[in-house]
């Protein structure tokens, strides 16, 4: 059995109090996404995928007019979200095997999610995160540039880093162009790419 399948939050369900009591006193990532999103159409919708708990991402970019949708695999994390932010539509499931609402977004993004998943599984996500951008739509998501791989600070899970090289062509493989690149003051990689 795969941790995912054990597991499809990656431990994060066992921790979540604590890691709603971090993120809750962290704004770590919100000016590097909110610069991003501005780059995005006047009330452009959003999904975040790894949404948590809705703190401090999705509720800056709703607070700067934008329409977000969240996904998140644990029930705590989004049970606390759909409490604090009733009007957003949110979803308990794992990203990878998200539907996406069954829609397209104008913006996505994966904070502190994609190298907590294995690397088969970024890969199917980056593919069907493609899919699931209007065209012209942006994908931002944090990834370390080397390939690396690290037990998780919170939950002792393995997470894995594919690297620059790797996440490049996955992205160019998918559809997607990778614009630009960003380090936030928490010295997190961003990597921006849009749908050809």
């Amino acid at each position: 059995m795969t941790q995912e399948t054990a597991d499809p939050s990656n431990g994060y369900e066992a921790v979540a109090a604590e890691f709603m009591v971090g993120r809750d006193r962290s704004d770590i990532g919100v000016a590097t996404v909110r610069n991003w999103a501005g780059s995005l159409p006047a009330g452009a919708s959003i999904l975040d995928l790894g949404c948590g708990h809705g703190v401090p991402i999705s509720v800056a970019l709703m607070n700067a007019g934008f329409t977000v949708c969240g996904i998140d695999a644990s029930p705590s994390l989004i049970a606390a979200f759909r409490s604090r932010f009733p009007q957003a539509e949110v979803a308990c499931e794992a990203a990878e095997d998200s539907s996406f609402f069954g829609r397209t977004f104008d913006g996505i993004i994966a904070v502190g999610l994609m190298f907590l998943l294995s690397a088969e599984a970024q890969k199917k996500l980056i593919h069907r995160v493609a899919l699931a951008l209007k065209p012209g739509g942006r994908f931002l998501f944090t990834a370390p540039t080397q390939r690396a791989t690290w037990a998780d600070i919170l939950t002792g899970h393995q997470s894995v880093s594919l690297g620059a090289a790797q996440y490049k062509k996955l992205l160019l493989e998918s559809g997607l162009l990778l614009a630009d690149e960003y380090v936030d003051e928490g010295e997190n990689r961003y990597y921006d790419s849009t749908r050809q």
